[in-house]
């Protein structure tokens, strides 16, 4: 992490500008080597865009450009970094990029930047990661998320924990390792309050890791019923266009036909799919069917499409996964023919796809299906992502222990032990994961050796 990295960090292609980034000790040595401006680079003031000329070895002009200094640790990185804007043509980027890796620097790793950020103490882990989520967010909600988990609240509410199980576990290895010192351990109710306080707020974080699943990959939205129901229609509604062929041929969909789209801010996957049917001789038909079978098993919301104009018995019900009662809707469409009185008791959206009826009732429908009202106020933890569960969980299972084990009194040290343990998974969160921070906590709390 010594070396001077450069990186195009603007995408490839042409644009108005583009931008070149380099960070690290040399970094204004490099930019001095092949930028000509009023002043030498080490000489300009930090956050202010000078104007000059790249040169190449013999000093003939490569653009002309604006070129930044940032000067660590007040830099993204934590390290000098210099900011190069040039004109965004393919070919004089690269230039450009190749001078600086001649001058001295060496091409950066993927994500290698923001690695030196966590590295010098300017973002923790969750900031890190939400610096790809902001870029690859593609609904409000995910923007949102990115932009709330990158400001680190998310890494404040991991690093409170963490601070009280540091000093929850200072309490208990004060008293396991100076009992002549006379040190009270907490009262039984209080620390299992403690305990409880802290898997209390891992519930809570743990309850929204599928709405980060779902911020991130979006919604598997299958749209699933009989044949010539309206399912391709439906499809070409929500997305605005004409995505499937819809014919008055029952069986027209054979394979399914993938789209994404944004529902109040929610991405999803919707996937149209071969009509289901009791019986069929027709090969290509058959496999249409398993994979609509397959698809239904994987999905996270089921639309299942019935004509509502006809008797409810004369439908043929697609059964519905054990477990995903909540992200069933059932629509009832054609609902500009009339809907039949044996619907009546049954939960569902009447839609109309030829006009539009009932579109936004749907809307709602699907993301009731998926996303809670309690996370629409808790938007700030909605953003995590598996590697956040895994850590979580483990938490919660060592405070677990922890909490048994001092119910059955078998001794400080185990209950120590898996407080440590619950300690060190959250700490992963964020990347800090320091042992040294309980022995400053025991002997600037307890006064040990008086």
């Amino acid at each position: 992490m010594t070396d001077t990295i450069a990186a195009i960090s603007t995408a490839f292609g042409e644009a108005a500008i583009s931008v070149l980034r380099v960070s690290g000790t040399e970094a204004v040595r490099v930019g001095d080597s092949i930028f000509r401006g009023k002043a030498p680079v080490a000489e300009l003031p930090s956050r202010v865009q000078h104007l000059g000329r790249i040169v190449d070895v013999s000093d003939a002009t490569v653009d002309s450009v604006l070129l930044t200094v940032f000067r660590g640790p007040a830099s993204y990185t934590g390290e000098d970094m210099v900011e190069i804007s040039c004109h965004g043509g393919i070919l004089v980027t690269r230039r450009i990029y190749e001078l600086l890796l001649a001058s001295g620097a060496r091409a950066a790793e993927p994500g290698e930047f923001t690695q030196r950020a966590f590295l010098n103490g300017k973002l923790d882990l969750t900031q890190a990661e939400a610096v790809m989520d902001l870029i690859h967010a593609q609904s409000e909600l995910a923007l949102q998320a990115a932009s709330q988990q990158l400001e680190g609240r998310l890494g404040h509410t991991a690093e409170q924990m963490r601070e009280d199980l540091i000093h929850l576990l200072a309490h208990l290895e004060a008293y396991i390792d100076f009992p002549e010192e006379d040190i009270d351990p907490d009262t039984g109710d209080a620390m299992l309050k403690r305990m409880e306080a802290l898997q209390t707020t891992l519930r809570s974080l743990l309850e929204t890791a599928e709405h980060g699943r779902i911020l991130r990959s979006g919604a598997r939205t299958v749209i699933c019923g009989e044949p010539n129901v309206g399912k391709s229609s439906l499809l070409n509604l929500l997305t605005g266009f004409e995505r499937a062929i819809v014919s008055p041929q029952a069986g027209t969909t054979r394979d399914t036909i993938e789209e994404m789209l944004h529902i109040h801010g929610l991405p999803f996957r919707l996937v149209d799919t071969a009509g289901l049917r009791q019986h069929t001789s027709d090969f290509i038909e058959q496999h249409g069917m398993e994979r609509t079978r397959k698809e239904l098993s994987q999905a996270d919301v089921i639309l299942e499409v019935v004509d509502g104009s006809k008797p409810q018995a004369e439908a043929h019900r697609v059964p519905v996964p054990a477990g995903r009662e909540k992200a069933h809707v059932l629509i009832l469409n054609k609902a500009d023919l009339g809907t039949h009185d044996s619907w009546s008791e049954v939960s569902s959206v009447a839609l109309s796809c030829s006009s539009a009826l009932g579109v936004e009732a749907l809307r709602n429908a699907m993301r009731d299906a998926v996303w809670s009202s309690a996370a629409s106020g808790n938007a700030q933890l909605v953003a995590i992502n598996a590697r956040h569960k895994s850590c979580f969980e483990r938490a919660s299972a060592a405070l677990r222990e922890a909490a048994e084990t001092f119910r059955a009194s078998t001794g400080t040290e185990f209950v120590a032990l898996h407080v440590r343990e619950a300690m060190q998974a959250i700490g992963e969160v964020t990347g800090r994961v320091d042992v040294e921070e309980v022995l400053g906590a025991i002997f600037s709390t307890f006064c040990i050796g008086k």
